[in-house]
């Protein structure tokens, strides 16, 4: 099963073409040589990844297209909104409104509904979030794999289970040939289009060692990466985009500068943020955003969160919770809702695995309030368990065909097609 579906180029201007998709014309940034109009591709977040033999991008849209306008006939469906709702107060429902017809809402209002716990309210606050989402996006969902290779970190995060000084987890590093069979077989056994390779900082993966990876993995497969390993600078960033590497997942935790020093042992939120800007001005797609349930939190700090990663220009929101303890669900539902309405247009919102491990029905719950994306766990089982950033994950003894058996179930029921159709 592809994670993405083939699209015809119908015009090609500089690095920007357009593609077709059902009917829907869609942009993407290409990279490749002689790639002409009339020709089929592969994309992802906006990338062309790929070109596809015309034969067989025919049968595999044949094979599509019944499925995909059902897909999107239930979609529309389950993403109307209630004309009115008992028990929802006149002032939250012209917020609600307001927002739904594109009209920008102030950070009071914002604020209020961040802060409603009305079941009533609640209801309408993520149905709308949903209704703007298929509205701008339709029923595209991006799917993408994660691979941990490393759970050494020099780091110490007060909230991180990989942290430097857990001395009670068990270390592991994945080796290179381990790292590159496990692309291998996402890649080409499962079909996957976008991959994260994940570690703590570990010293032992060195720029260069992750430029050569990245490298090798870029000659091997058609494949749209992300690096997710902290910190590693400009000049860092500047390595792993040349090697091939065009997305970076590294969340700043939380805007509260005095907060981000007290849960990160004194380090600057600047420098983190500084990472951030540095990598969307190199071309990389951002992933970013916080945590949710931080001791001494406060909504307006919530808020804040959002507003900075769409600052950011974030091409995925991430926000998850802080486990073992935890935020309720709803809290958690109330920022991807916020997120969606802060950033209607453009944000893909991703459920998180921290959220599935807090609440085991987070998926659905997530998608039914303005997110789009999931990421499956594609780690070799015998290393996922011990890529502990928090106790008991979901996932963790899930093979990769059921995880993928098991997203696509929901992701049908929801009418939601598991495909990136760029921007």
């Amino acid at each position: 099963m592809c994670y993405a579906i083939p699209g015809k180029v119908t015009a090609i201007e500089g690095k920007t073409v357009s593609v077709d998709y059902f009917g829907e014309q869609k942009k993407a940034i290409n990279e490749i040589v002689n790639l002409k109009v009339g020709d089929y591709i592969y994309a992802q977040g906006g990338y062309v990844i790929q070109t596809v033999p015309e034969k067989e991008a025919i049968e595999v849209l044949e094979t599509w297209k019944e499925l995909f306008f059902e897909l999107r006939e239930t979609d529309v469906r389950l993403s109307r909104r209630p004309a009115e709702e008992t028990g929802v107060s006149k002032t939250f429902s012209l917020i609600l409104d307001k927002a739904a017809e594109g009209r920008e809402l102030s950070k009071e209002e914002l604020i209020a509904l961040l802060k409603t716990e009305n079941p009533a309210e609640l209801d309408q606050l993520y149905k709308t979030a949903n209704f703007l989402r298929q509205k701008h996006l339709s029923n595209s969902c991006c799917v993408h794999g994660i691979i941990e290779f490393s759970n050494y970190c020099k780091n110490d995060c007060v909230y991180c289970g990989i942290r430097r000084s857990n001395s009670i987890l068990n270390r592991y590093r994945m080796t290179d040939e381990e790292i590159l069979a496990a692309v291998a077989e996402a890649v080409e056994k499962h079909g996957f289009k976008a991959l994260v390779l994940q570690s703590g900082e570990d010293p032992e993966f060195t720029i260069e060692r992750l430029a050569g990876l990245i490298k090798e993995i870029k000659k091997r497969h058609a494949v749209l990466l992300f690096v997710s390993v902290g910190e590693v600078g400009e000049d860092g960033l500047n390595k792993l985009y040349a090697a091939g590497a065009r997305g970076l997942l590294m969340r700043f935790e939380t805007s509260d500068s005095l907060l981000y020093s007290n849960i990160h042992c004194g380090d600057e939120l600047e420098e983190r943020l500084s990472d951030l800007r540095a990598a969307y001005q190199m071309g990389y797609l951002v992933v970013t955003g916080g945590l949710i349930g931080l001791p001494g939190q406060k909504d307006e700090s919530l808020l804040n969160d959002v507003l900075l990663t769409k600052e950011l220009k974030a091409e995925m929101y991430s926000f998850g919770p802080v486990l073992p303890d935890g935020p309720k669900t709803d809290l958690v539902l109330k920022v991807l809702a916020i997120s969606r309405l802060i950033d209607p247009k453009n944000a893909k919102i991703v459920v998180t695995t921290g959220f599935e491990t807090l609440d085991p029905d987070a998926r659905r719950k997530g998608l039914l309030a303005g997110a789009n994306s999931v990421m499956l766990n594609v780690t070799p089982l015998k290393y996922r368990q011990l890529y502990n950033i928090y106790p008991k994950r979901a996932h963790e003894q899930e093979t990769i065909e059921e995880q993928i058996r098991t997203t696509l179930d929901l992701l049908y029921s929801l009418g939601r097609a598991p495909t990136d159709l760029g921007i």
